[in-house]
């Protein structure tokens, strides 16, 4: 069985950057939703979500980094077009959008959606014995899920 530069499988490597590759694409469209909503957002609570909206583009952006270098690291190649990003993401656009409220509930789904991308790619990870994929996916898990609780909190 041929390995990758770091000794796992090639064949299951490849799989498993493919899963990434949809969660890259995936985290792309929520980037751009939260830059849209961060741009767009207007309203008595402006100040809060403009901040809100780009402290979690801020961490997208370097989640988008971590995504595709470990594509990488697993000798496969990250999308990088954004035909790419729009035909495997499992979001949407969200176009235009003008209740601030609505814009909170997208951008919760949005995370809902990647918590369970990262969920399987973290199960696919543990099969294969590939604990830096499994590493990384375990701390955006952790960090979405109490993200997803206080946008949840916002919206009652």
């Amino acid at each position: 069985m041929s390995t990758n530069q770091i000794g796992l499988p090639a064949k299951d490597s490849k799989a498993l950057a493919e899963q990434l590759n949809k969660l890259l694409a995936t985290y792309e469209i929520y980037y751009q939703n939260l830059r849209n909503f961060h741009w767009n957002v207007a309203g008595p609570n402006f100040f809060e979500l403009h901040a809100k909206f780009e402290e979690l583009y801020t961490a997208a952006t370097l989640a988008i980094d971590e995504t595709a270098e470990r594509i990488l690291t697993l000798d496969q190649r990250p999308y990088s077009t954004f035909a790419e990003f729009i035909s495997h993401a499992a979001i949407q656009e969200a176009g235009e959008v003008k209740d601030a409220t609505e814009m909170v509930r997208i951008i919760r789904d949005n995370i809902t959606a990647l918590l369970q991308l990262e969920r399987e790619v973290l199960e696919a990870a543990g099969e294969q014995a590939d604990e830096g994929t499994a590493s990384l996916m375990s701390d955006y898990i952790t960090a979405k899920e109490k993200v997803v609780w206080m946008l949840s909190a916002y919206l009652r």
